[in-house]
Formats: C-alpha cells, structure tokens, sequence
C-alpha cells in the first residue's frame, strides 16, 4: 500500500496530521504537482481526478480524496484513536461539523485561493492545465461564505476545547486548513477570539507541526 502526497498542498497535510496523530504508518510517495507530475503517467491513469493526495492498495485499487483516505486506514488498521468517532452520536456529529467546514469554508476558500493568487494561473481547476481564467468573484463569494461560518463557529467555540467532545477528531483537522486558507486570502482570525484560541491550542499538538 502507497500513499500518494505533496506535502505542502493542504489537502497532503490533512492526511499527513491524521496520520500523526493516529500513529498509523504508510509508505509514501511524494509527486510533485508544481512540476505536474501527477499529471504524467502512470500517476494519470492511476488517478483520473489528476489531484492529491491517493492511496494505491496493495490490490491495485486506488482511493482518493483526503476523508475517504484517512476513513479507510482508521478502519483498516482499526486504529484505537478513533478520530472519526466511537459511537452513532458522535459519528454524526463530527461528520455533521466536518460537512458544515468543508462547504462552508474549506472548499469555497479553496476555490478562492485558486482565483486569486498568480501561481494558480492555468490552473484554476484543480487536476487540469488550461486557460481557464480567474475570477476575482469566486474570491469574494469565498470570503463572505467564510465569514458567515466563522461567526457560528466562534459562538461553538465558546467553552469548548475541540468541536466535538473533549478530544481531537477529523473536523478539527479540516477545521485547521479552513482557518489556514481563511488567513492566506486575507480574512483576520485573530477577531475571532475563540477560533483564535483554538487554533492556537492545535497549533501546539506534535500532530500539527508540519514537514514543510
């Protein structure tokens, strides 16, 4: 089995903070999408979205998508950290949180940041190289979804440590890279004193220090 990443594309470092934090091990491979080489054979084939990260089975079956990626290997391994959950409550209330930041925030600032910053030039869509060009709206819609987010989620944060339970699970990993891309297209997290602390606090977990 061969985990396929970028370590420093965000998607990479939510797999790569699992990981830690589970302590499950994987071989892994890293594809250097800057150079497209994810683009190339017989990464292309193997991997029709084109994107990072995936994971090749040993059967020869490849799963991609950071959430699928890391469901599986929690499974797989049957890994005592269980950062999807223990039980149906808690299951679908972290699927719940994890849904409500990737649609929300994640992906919407996602988007964002690929019609804003020049490095992402013929590259708007994730997985191809065209001329397709960017639009300084998706940006603005993507900071204004964000916000709207980032006021409810301040007001859960209130008196909690994590955003469900009192441990870590996957929606604070996801809600990590949405505040990361949040401040990368200019939103102050710092004016939220909640999600400030938060942040603050995760940012201190061996899990959280990043390879690059």
């Amino acid at each position: 089995m061969k985990l396929y990443q970028f370590d420093a594309a965000p998607s990479s470092k939510r797999v790569e903070k699992f990981l830690k934090e589970t302590k499950i091990k994987v071989e892994t491979i890293q594809l250097n999408i800057m150079m497209g080489e994810h683009l190339k054979e017989p990464f292309k084939t193997m991997n029709p979205f084109n994107c990072i990260p995936f994971l090749e089975l040993d059967n020869g079956t490849v799963i991609s998508e950071t959430l699928a990626i890391c469901k599986y290997l929690e499974q797989r391994n049957n890994s005592e950290i269980k950062l999807f959950g223990e039980n149906a409550e808690e299951m679908a209330l972290i699927e719940m949180w994890n849904r409500r930041l990737e649609n929300d925030g994640y992906l919407p600032l996602f988007h964002g940041a690929r019609n804003k910053f020049e490095m992402f030039k013929g590259a708007v869509i994730p997985g191809t190289r065209t001329n397709f060009e960017q639009n300084p709206a998706v940006t603005n819609w993507a900071i204004e979804s964000a916000k709207t987010l980032l006021a409810r989620l301040d007001t859960h944060l209130q008196s909690l440590d994590f955003l469900v339970g009192n441990r870590l699970t996957v929606a604070d990993i996801t809600g990590f890279h949405t505040l990361r891309y949040a401040e990368r297209v200019g939103i102050d997290i710092k004016s939220y004193e909640n999600i400030y602390t938060w942040l603050c606090q995760l940012e201190k977990r061996p899990g959280f220090q990043e390879s690059t």
